[in-house]
């Protein structure tokens, strides 16, 4: 059989969020040791055990509960009962051992995933300057050239049209989106085609001035109406710290990044916020 670890690094390098499940006590009876592991994948697939049974269908279950809320915690379990509920201290299953056993949910990947459009001197300067700080990066950009360049601070690098990208691959839900291509034909394309497809990002960046965020707004409400949902979206892009060099820019956009990964909703230097209030709806 592979080795856990192995596997947890192999799925890691495919970008796949995962939960490993330890067996961290035992009083009593049963058939979870201390130290028996299970790993659980995004798609519910599984490598080990957690002894088998109802405690290891009740914990293949509740890693999707870990991975929708991307955190890691214990729970107690007595397996002595007839069906599955909760008295004042453990988790109730329907085991005949009497015993108790305690499980740790450790949620294994990155803060969040993180989509850059465009390899340019911003996009790979905000790639350098977020990889340390937890996320998972893809970054695209069509010309292979520019891919090429880059040093190996994203974890994905794609060179792909940038609308056929989302199309090919999709995105993930409530992933965090930079767009910064080399043209604003193609950022707006790349915006439209999020709309299109419905996507809920939770933060939706573009690197913009003010005149051409405004008309783009027009033409947006023009294309999808006034009901589009625009309160996660961030443009002009990133906190105003000042300077304006690649390297800072990114600083600016990965502080903006931050501040709503940790909901810090009392920050009032975004730079969007300058906007007139009747181009963007603020958050």
């Amino acid at each position: 059989m592979q080795n856990i670890y192995e596997k947890i690094n192999e799925l890691r390098k495919l970008g796949k969020d995962l939960v490993l499940v330890t067996v961290t006590e035992k009083e009593g009876m049963g058939p979870a040791d201390v130290g028996k592991k299970m790993l659980v994948d995004e798609d519910n697939n599984a490598l080990g055990t957690v002894g088998g049974g109802a405690i290891e269908f009740y914990a293949r279950e509740k890693c999707k509960e870990v991975l929708k809320e991307r955190r890691s915690f214990s729970e107690k379990y007595l397996l002595s009962g007839k069906e599955v509920f909760v008295d004042k201290e453990n988790v109730v299953l329907p085991m005949a051992c009497g015993g108790k056993v305690t499980l740790f949910y450790e949620f294994v990947g990155p803060k969040q995933y993180l989509y850059i459009f465009g390899a340019g001197h911003c996009g790979a300067a905000l790639a350098r300057v977020i990889k340390p700080l937890g996320f998972h990066t893809t970054i695209i950009d069509e010309r292979q050239v520019v891919i090429n360049q880059l040093d190996d601070s994203a974890d994905i690098k794609v060179a792909e049209g940038f609308v056929d990208y989302i199309h090919n691959h999709g995105l993930r839900e409530n992933a965090y989106i930079v767009v910064c291509t080399p043209s604003h034909t193609n950022d707006y394309h790349v915006l439209n085609a999020i709309l299109e497809q419905k996507y809920k990002p939770a933060y939706f960046g573009m690197l913009c001035s003010k005149k051409k965020i405004a008309e783009y707004m027009e033409k947006a409400y023009e294309q999808f109406g006034h009901d589009i949902k625009l309160d996660n979206f961030y443009s002009p892009i990133g906190l105003s710290i000042g300077g304006n060099s690649p390297e800072e820019i990114a600083i600016s956009i990965a502080a903006e990044i931050l501040s709503v990964y940790y909901g810090k909703e009392d920050i009032n230097s975004h730079l969007r916020d300058t906007l007139d209030k009747t181009i963007l709806p603020k958050k």
